[in-house]
């Protein structure tokens, strides 16, 4: 779950003039404007709701609607969303809604508006280019995320070497399983590390693999226990 707050760009609208949206906040910007802004509070209710109902569809569709609504590409203050990530995570709940059609259309949009995300949004959209039948066009966009740097950044290493493991190629998952350990190692993210170096040993394992030196690293206090690899 990301953690978020409620959008830190509020404004009030006269009493009487205009009901007030759940979710959104509107708040006097000038003489002329309202602005809209996304609250990240709200978005993580509708997950948590979600994961409870099992309604998925219904979360993707009224995150779909908030995103469209929000006047603000990106917020201020650390407890709002950007409307990117709006997009995203509207995607996200189309996927677990079995609708990759409808969730390629948000990622799309995700990337179009190029405000700032959690994570990538070409990893999810080649999620559901895979569930489409749409192979080629996954690859094109894993192959986009290697050459513009993806294998410099851990979570972006850790989430598709997860989506190749679930794809069945285990080659190409341990090596940006390892790229994610590499980049771990220069910089200071022991909990992706821990995560990485479970992930990585696991897909060596059904590779049919020996232990490695970075295998060894799991005993180590500063990647974590092994247990629950």
């Amino acid at each position: 779950m990301r953690c978020a707050g409620v959008s830190g760009t509020r404004s009030s609208v006269p009493a009487g003039k205009k009901e007030r949206r759940p979710g959104l906040s509107t708040a006097p910007v000038g003489r002329v404007i309202n602005v809209v802004a996304l609250s990240g509070e709200l978005f993580d209710a509708i997950e948590v709701n979600a994961a409870r109902t099992g309604n998925h569809k219904r979360a993707a569709v009224r995150m779909s609607r908030l995103a469209v609504q929000a006047t603000v590409p990106v917020q201020t203050t650390p407890s709002g969303i950007s409307r990117a990530e709006a997009h995203v995570r509207a995607g996200e709940q189309w996927l677990l809604a079995d609708d990759p059609a409808a969730a390629v259309e948000e990622f799309r949009k995700a990337i179009a508006d190029a405000g700032p995300t959690f994570d990538d949004p070409r990893v999810p959209l080649a999620r559901a280019m895979f569930a489409l039948g749409r192979a080629a066009d996954a690859d094109t966009l894993l192959r986009e995320l290697r050459e513009s740097g993806g294998k410099t950044l851990p979570r972006t290493c850790d989430l598709v070497a997860e989506l190749l493991t679930e794809q069945g190629d285990l080659e190409g998952a341990l090596d940006w399983a390892t790229a994610g350990v590499d980049a771990c190692l220069r910089g200071d993210d022991p909990d992706e590390l821990r995560l990485l170096l479970r992930l990585r040993y696991r897909i060596r394992v059904d590779l049919g693999l020996p232990e490695d030196d970075y295998d060894k690293m799991l005993d180590d206090r500063k990647a974590g226990p092994a247990a629950g690899v």
